[in-house]
């Protein structure tokens, strides 16, 4: 049990893509409160009291403004109400929860911003639903970064990584497609990925001295450009520059021999150079216990590593490890 501060503000949670588990998600993270500090939703209340009727699960949704938080939290679940409302049909996606959405993520970092709360967890959002409303960017992460430069007015250079207790992996490029990673791979998006990871594996979870292990794009990290020249030209030179800075970072190396357990034990991070080649052994190692976290943001945001599940939306069948996780990682960073 984590302990609850008195002195320290609650964290924010967003509402999500409506028609998916998010509500739920929310709800249940209330039913389980001994397992978290102090947190509120920002959410349509007349949503999460449907849904938790919908559920049958047994958690008060408390109207409340920010200031009236923790006399809430002790009663139930504190909503802070949405301007843009939507109706609790899950499994049902519709460009008319969209606004919802992105005014839950653009509150919550306001809040954190003005001190009103201390750190942000996410559900999870539907991407294609944004985007057909007008989303401009390419998801969360990149979202979040543009947030983190308009209220705290400072460049942003958000950084996805996928921590557990397991493993943590760190893709350098995002959200592009797989054809598009050999010519957005650049030696400076390298070594400023691997910056950003060694600063904040520092200053937010306390690592003296980050391990980095850097994983080549190529099968065999290129056999020294026998299978793709990008490890040799690209890669290794972004590593040597980051040991110049005195990162103990490493490779490139294949990526295929980098997730077993013996090799998991001798770095705190691995850098990899697509979102499959991170994600995919970070799921099937650890699916219901990972946390997205967004490294190289002025505030702390952490969200479960899962998507919508819309066919379990409603059906009060979600897990919430994953979001739980997400609430105890927050909590621990944001202190």
């Amino acid at each position: 049990m984590l302990h609850q501060d008195q002195e320290l503000p609650p964290i924010a949670l967003t509402l999500g893509e409506p028609a998916g588990i998010g509500p739920e998600l929310l709800l249940m993270a209330a039913a389980n409160r001994a397992a978290s500090a102090p947190f509120f939703a920002y959410a349509d209340p007349a949503l999460l009291a449907a849904r938790a009727r919908r559920i049958g699960l047994d958690v008060p949704v408390i109207e409340t403004d920010e200031a009236g938080v923790r006399d809430a939290f002790a009663r139930g679940l504190p909503v802070v109400a949405l301007a843009n409302g939507t109706p609790d049909e899950p499994g049902k996606p519709s460009i008319s929860g969209a606004a919802a959405v992105i005014e839950s993520i653009e509150r919550a970092a306001r809040a954190i911003c003005d001190g009103q709360a201390r750190a942000m967890v996410t559900a999870p959002i539907m991407k294609d639903v944004l985007y057909r409303a007008g989303f401009k960017h390419p998801g969360h992460t990149e979202f979040l970064g543009e947030l983190g430069e308009r209220f705290w007015n400072s460049r942003a250079e958000p950084v996805m990584m996928i921590w557990s207790e397991t493993v943590a992996v760190v893709p350098v490029t995002i959200h592009i497609p797989l054809a598009q990673v050999p010519s957005t791979l650049t030696e400076d998006l390298v070594y400023a990925t691997g910056l950003t990871v060694a600063h904040d594996l520092k200053a937010r979870f306390g690592i003296a001295s980050p391990r980095l292990a850097v994983a080549g794009l190529n099968p065999h990290a290129g056999e020294n450009g026998a299978l793709g020249s990008e490890d040799r030209d690209i890669v290794a030179p972004a590593i040597a520059r980051l040991k110049i800075e005195g990162i103990d970072a490493w490779g490139p190396l294949p990526a295929d021999t980098m997730f077993h357990a013996r090799a998991r034990q001798t770095y705190d991070a691995a850098l990899c150079m697509y979102h499959d080649q991170a994600l995919a052994p970070a799921k099937a190692l650890a699916f219901d216990e990972a946390v997205n976290v967004t490294l190289g943001l002025p505030f702390v945001r952490t969200s479960p590593d899962h998507g919508t599940a819309f066919d379990l939306a409603g059906t009060g069948k979600a897990n919430p490890s994953s979001f739980l996780a997400s609430l105890k990682l927050a909590d621990r960073l944001s202190r």
